[in-house]
């Protein structure tokens, strides 16, 4: 049988480096056969014809270190945006000196290692907001149920869950009921209907867009995000001295006698405005491990949270385009006492409630988008309702005021001016993020090893994937989440 390859030699010669005479180097080249070079060129036409994404993943699963990039990929959940660094990390006894472990990233695929983005946004990571949402869940429980280093007594404490929202700017077109029905009808200054008599749908993109854009006080509504932070505090504190003034006790005197924690998270409306979520709880003075006194009930709880709701205000720098305002929270306020059963399912609802929207960017929401804008003209660019951009506009140009400089408005457009952290919560509510995180760390660590002495040296060395390992990565955080979703469901059949 003949060989299917022709095989042709050819011979060179090179001149020697040392001054020898010439060397003699013999090729020998394989010729395809017709009908092998017929196939190596189809081969080689769909290649051409996949994505790029799909070329550079079969480049990597070529790689022979395949198995072991893909090992870092499953370890970061799928990151979408992971964090590239090179570097060791070298464990010494403390007492001998002698190397106990030793890890390098020159025997890495790329002599690098991968580690989570740690984004919470689901529109960036899913893998990472997955994981962050689970930690805000735990967070907001372990302060409704206990856990965490938080005594379980917390459940017996008075808790609510509220909801403060931003005050009207302008109506807006609303989902759900007749949108805004008028009787007589009516236009506004501008010749625009004062009302709306249709029904709309909760996911058209009329819904929380204004009626009429001329009168709707868009300053107003930047202004107020950019105070909602100081006006979430001054909120707080009018709470504190409404439950002292009703027990009786000097203000000023309410933490020798009972303590206010909670924790808080932000969430856009429809009209792309700011309101808040929050649990509250009223423990003793030295926080959750201590009994709340006599006086601290729920009822006067709520009392407090209401009355205050509607009392405290901001008001902003007088400025001559636009004045001063007096910027307060909305008029609907709901507070309601959060109950405990043997089971825990309220609070395990409201702590799961408030983790969703951890998880929401900008641009999920469609308020604003999830990068900051470096000018003014990538502001017409962005792909937001018409409302969302004259928002993004007005941000901008309040930015440029002297009287606003404070408030840094031009670095938060993005966000519509809203300053604050997507949750925050007070000290002594439940246990962190950076504790959660530390637990998770702990049980990947050698728990019997002795007194070590850690020698680290890393740099950062580059982030993110290339298409191909970006649809590799993406598969497997589907496969992560997957296994969680039926994990999960087994665990719900088993109860």
């Amino acid at each position: 049988m003949s060989d299917p390859y022709d095989r042709q030699r050819t011979t060179t010669r090179h001149q020697c480096r040392f001054g020898g005479p010439l060397w003699k180097v013999t090729t020998i080249t394989p010729q395809l056969t017709p009908v092998d070079r017929r196939a190596a060129l189809d081969r080689a036409a769909r290649l051409r014809q996949l994505s790029e994404a799909d070329r550079d993943a079969i480049r990597i699963a070529q790689d022979p270190k395949f198995s072991r990039w893909l090992e870092q990929v499953t370890a970061t959940g799928g990151c979408a945006h992971p964090v590239h660094l090179s570097g060791s990390t070298t464990v010494l006894d403390g007492a001998t000196g002698e190397i106990l472990r030793r890890y390098d990233t020159r025997d890495e695929p790329g002599e690098r290692l991968l580690i989570r983005c740690r984004n919470r946004r689901a529109s960036i990571c899913p893998s990472c907001s997955r994981l962050h949402a689970g930690d805000t869940f735990h967070l907001v429980r372990a302060g409704l149920l206990g856990g965490k280093n938080v005594p379980a007594t917390v459940r017996t404490r008075p808790r609510l869950f509220i909801t403060l929202t931003a005050p009207s700017f302008g109506p807006v077109h609303r989902a759900g009921e007749l949108c805004r029905p008028r009787c007589g009808g009516g236009t506004c200054e501008h010749g625009r209907p004062l009302g709306c008599g249709t029904f709309h749908a909760p996911d058209v993109s009329i819904v929380g867009q204004p009626l009429c854009p001329d009168c709707y006080d868009y300053s107003g509504h930047v202004l107020w995000h950019a105070h909602a932070s100081k006006l979430w505090d001054r909120f707080v504190i009018d709470v504190r001295r409404r439950l002292a003034s009703s027990a009786g006790l000097v203000q000023s005197r309410f933490a020798h006698h009972a303590r206010l924690s909670f924790a808080r998270v932000a969430e856009y409306q429809k009209r792309a405005a700011v309101h808040v979520h929050a649990v509250v709880r009223l423990d003793g003075p030295d926080g959750p491990a201590d009994e709340p006194p006599a006086w601290g009930t729920t009822d006067r709880l709520m009392g407090a949270v209401r009355a205050s709701a509607g009392r405290v205000l901001v008001h902003t720098p007088y400025s001559p385009a636009v004045g001063e305002l007096a910027l307060r929270w909305g008029a609907q306020i709901d507070a309601r006492a959060v109950r405990t059963g043997d089971d825990g399912h309220d609070d395990d609802a409201v702590a799961a409630y408030v983790a969703k929207y951890v998880t929401k960017g900008a641009d999920e929401t469609g308020a604003g988008i999830d990068r900051r804008v470096v000018a003014r003209d990538d502001i017409d660019m962005v792909s937001v309702t018409p409302h969302v951009r004259t928002l993004m506009h007005t941000c901008w140009r309040l930015g440029g005021l002297p009287e606003y400089a404070p408030l840094h408005l031009r670095t938060w457009v993005h966000t519509l001016g809203y300053r604050g952290h997507i949750l925050t919560k007070s000290r002594a509510y439940s246990t962190t993020y950076a504790v959660l995180r530390a637990e998770r760390a702990h049980h990947v660590q050698d728990l019997d090893l002795p007194e070590t002495i850690t020698d680290a040296q890393w740099r950062y060395v580059g982030s993110g994937h290339t298409p191909g390992a970006a649809l590799l990565a993406a598969g497997v955080a589907e496969d992560v989440a997957m296994n969680r979703e039926v994990a999960r469901e087994e665990r719900e059949a088993s109860q």
